[in-house]
This record gives structure tokens, C-alpha cells and sequence, in this order.
């Protein structure tokens, strides 16, 4: 078992950071890549591990394709390969196979999809066999569950005979991902409606044009250094390949921090953050943007800012349970989540004091539980476990961070 022991910065934080490429864009673009047979020039492709592993599988001549954890490339590449008549095994990691994917897989037959479950109903691993028009082209899906479900269906909408009509269905979580793919479709050619007020969304059937396409930086990496800024004494960090135009809902983070005593100022090549006074509390609805719930809620348990969170339902089946994991974690740091509504909305709050020894986090292989702790390091030393799940989506944080303090590496011998 291996850790990284992140400690208090020794002197004010002054750095430049090259952040790393949107998994979230590069994930969509590798799709739209492919449906063009892979004829558009795409620069800033994302190294992580979840970006990597669509780029293999898109590539690959295999009849199982294993997605490992990452449940994007697990919705896409499904999609994919039923809209292109291929015929996979769709597999991952046991808590892959745990994530729920029935109602894309519902959607998808109605389509003409042949999907079929080999193990339990609703959850992968699935048997693809190709695709079959049935001269539908209308599917309905429940708006609050996962957009990835949603962008899924919308990527392969133009290699359908007749497109695609979505009815989306209640209240509609991460908004600004469906936009983001639909933003990146028009990019590639494809033309579409959205009736926001009825919630529908209509693509026409075409061709995607190739064409060159250029990747932002992650908005999501770059909240970490948000938080890193608000808990440090004296920082000013700047953040390389940022858009104030940003197709990523978790841009958002700019918003949020300005109340937790950060400055955003765009810049030509990407932002500066530096501090201001932060504000007595925050509350926050993350619909749009739950990947940015664990973050702000460890800044504000450090700040002793009381920190109301909504709409972060879709925290439960993500790579792990976040708001049990987040509950067992803050603990280790005197505070405590409570859930007010049941699963609708909760409190961050300070409790008490850390005690002395260094806090020891569980990550349970969760690549933001890594992240979103690592910046308690500007206030005193906490210890991460498992460190190298930030793989998933940022492979160089620990290198960046060492750019601003000093990070121990510590290796425990397992019992025999």
C-alpha cells in the first residue's frame, strides 16, 4: 500500500500550471472522431487514463472491449458500437459492473439495438449484436439520472436513418454536458433543436465533417487548484489552457469560489487566481456540476464556511458512493455531512478540531476523493491513500503539486 503525504506550502504560492486536457470533451471528440472514420485532427488529447482507454477500444479489433472504471467510456462506446453494427462484450472493473446503464440500453433497443445483459439485468457486462432500424427515432429518458445516457444517444444521433427525437423526462441534471456535446456536434457539421421548455432534443441524420479541433484544459483539474488557493495563507496560481467561453459545466467553479475568497481573472493564455475575502456560508445547487460537490465541500469544512449542497443525487453511483465516502472522510477533519432532505439536500459543517495526528484519507478509488482532499496539505499535513487513481482523469496532479510544496511518499508493507 502506498500514500502521499501532502505538507503545508513553507513559503507563498506563486505558479504556473499546464493543466491537463478535458476527459469530458476529449471523450466526446474521440466518438465524433471515429464516426468521421477517423479523418479530423484532434490536438490536446486528454492523458487520462479514462480518455486513453476509449482512444484503445476505438482502435481495437477485439470482441471484448473493457472499459476498466470509466463510466463515460462505458455509455459511449456502448452507443458506438451498437450505431455502427458491431458486436462487442461491453465489460469493466467489478465497480463498473455495479453502475446501472439499463436505461441507455432500453433507449438503444427501441432504436433497433441489440443489447443484451450477461449477468444482471439493467447492469453491464452486455453482449452487443449490432443494430437493426425499426423506423423509430423517438426514445424518452429520464432527464436526472446521467447525462452520459443522454450525450451517448446524442453522438450516434446523426448515423441513424431518420436521427434522433430525445424526450427528456422531469427535472434535467448536468445540463451543460448535453450542451457541451451538442456545441461539439455543431462544431463537426450537425444540426439540431432543443426545446428547453418542453425538454426535447431533435437531431438530424448527416454526416459529422472532419475537422481540426483543439481540446480545453479540464475545468474539473483545475478546482483543485481553486480550493488549494482559498485554503492557502498567500497564493496567486495561474492555470494554463482555460476558456472564459468554456464548453464545460464545471467552469462553474469560478462562480462558487468567489464566495470562498477566490479571484478568477481570464487571461490570454488561461486564468489567475489569487485570494479575496470569502463570504459567511454558501449554498450551492450542483445540478449542473456535481463533479465539483466534493471539492467545495472539503474547502468549506477547512474555512468553517457552512455549505448547503443540492442536487447531487448522482453522487451515489458514481465511481463510489461520494456522499458516504465524503461522510466517513470529513470526519477525519472534524466535520461532519448531514443530509437535511433525504437525497435532496445536505450540510457541510465544522464540528470540532482535528486532532494531532495526521488525518489518513480513504480515496475508495475514487479519483476525486484524491483531489478534492489533497488541498487540506496548504492548512496541515494530511495523508492520502492509494494516490494513484488520479490517473482517471489528472495523471499529473502529484507532479504539479509538487510545484508548490513538498509531498512525502510513504510505503506501507502488507502483513504476510
Amino acid at each position: 500500500m502506498k500514500s502521499i503525504v501532502v505538507n503545508p506550502p513553507q513559503s507563498p504560492i506563486r505558479a504556473v500550471i499546464k493543466l491537463a486536457a478535458s476527459k469530458s470533451e476529449c471523450n466526446r471528440a474521440l466518438i465524433i472522431d471515429a464516426l468521421t472514420g477517423f479523418k479530423s485532427d484532434l490536438s490536446n488529447i486528454s492523458e487520462a487514463r479514462d480518455s486513453q482507454t476509449m482512444l484503445r477500444l476505438l482502435h481495437e479489433d477485439s470482441p471484448t472491449a473493457d472499459v476498466l472504471d470509466a463510466g463515460t467510456t462505458m455509455r459511449f462506446l456502448t452507443a458506438y458500437f451498437t450505431a455502427t453494427n458491431q458486436s462487442k462484450i461491453m465489460t469493466g472493473t467489478p465497480r463498473m459492473c455495479e453502475r446501472p446503464i439499463g436505461i441507455l440500453v432500453d433507449a438503444l433497443r427501441k432504436l433497433g439495438g441489440k443489447v443484451t445483459y450477461l449477468n444482471q439485468e439493467g447492469y453491464p457486462p452486455l453482449q452487443i449484436d449490432g443494430f437493426e432500424y425499426n423506423g423509430t427515432n423517438t426514445v424518452s429518458v429520464k432527464g436526472n439520472v446521467s447525462s452520459q445516457y443522454i450525450s451517448a444517444l446524442l453522438l450516434i444521433a446523426p448515423s441513424l436513418p431518420q436521427g434522433i427525437r430525445i424526450e427528456l423526462e422531469g427535472e434535467v441534471g448536468s445540463k451543460p454536458y448535453i450542451e457541451m456535446t451538442l456545441k461539439q456536434m455543431a462544431f463537426f457539421g450537425i444540426q439540431y433543436e432543443t426545446d428547453w421548455q418542453k425538454n426535447t432534443i431533435q437531431v438530424q441524420p448527416g454526416a459529422y465533417t472532419p475537422q481540426a479541433y483543439a481540446i480545453e484544459s479540464d475545468w474539473s483539474g483545475a478546482s483543485y487548484w481553486y480550493s488549494m488557493v482559498a485554503l492557502a495563507q498567500d497564493a496567486e496560481v495561474e492555470l494554463l489552457g482555460l476558456k472564459q467561453d468554456s464548453l464545460q459545466g464545471d467552469s462553474a467553479i469560478a462562480e462558487i469560489m468567489a464566495s470562498l475568497g477566490v479571484k478568477t481573472e481570464y487571461t490570454p493564455t488561461g486564468v489567475k487566481l489569487s485570494k479575496i475575502e470569502a463570504k459567511d456560508a454558501l449554498r450551492y445547487d450542483f445540478t449542473d456540476c456535481p463533479d465539483l460537490a466534493q471539492t467545495v465541500a472539503v474547502c468549506c469544512a477547512l474555512k468553517n464556511i457552512p455549505l448547503t449542497l443540492t442536487g447531487v443525487e448522482s453522487l451515489k453511483i458514481k465511481e463510489t458512493d461520494r456522499i458516504f465516502a465524503l461522510q466517513q472522510e470529513l470526519a477525519k477533519l472534524g466535520a461532519q455531512l448531514v443530509e437535511t432532505i433525504s437525497c435532496q439536500e445536505y450540510v457541510v459543517s465544522k464540528v470540532s478540531e482535528k486532532t494531532d495526528q495526521i488525518p489518513s484519507i480513504d480515496t475508495y478509488d475514487d479519483h476525486r476523493m484524491a483531489m478534492a482532499f489533497a488541498p487540506v496539505g496548504m492548512r496541515y499535513p494530511i495523508n492520502i491513500e492509494e494516490p494513484g487513481v488520479v490517473v482517471k482523469s489528472y495523471p499529473g496532479f502529484w507532479s504539479d503539486l509538487e510545484q508548490i510544496t513538498e509531498l512525502d511518499e510513504v510505503v506501507e508493507m502488507d502483513p504476510q
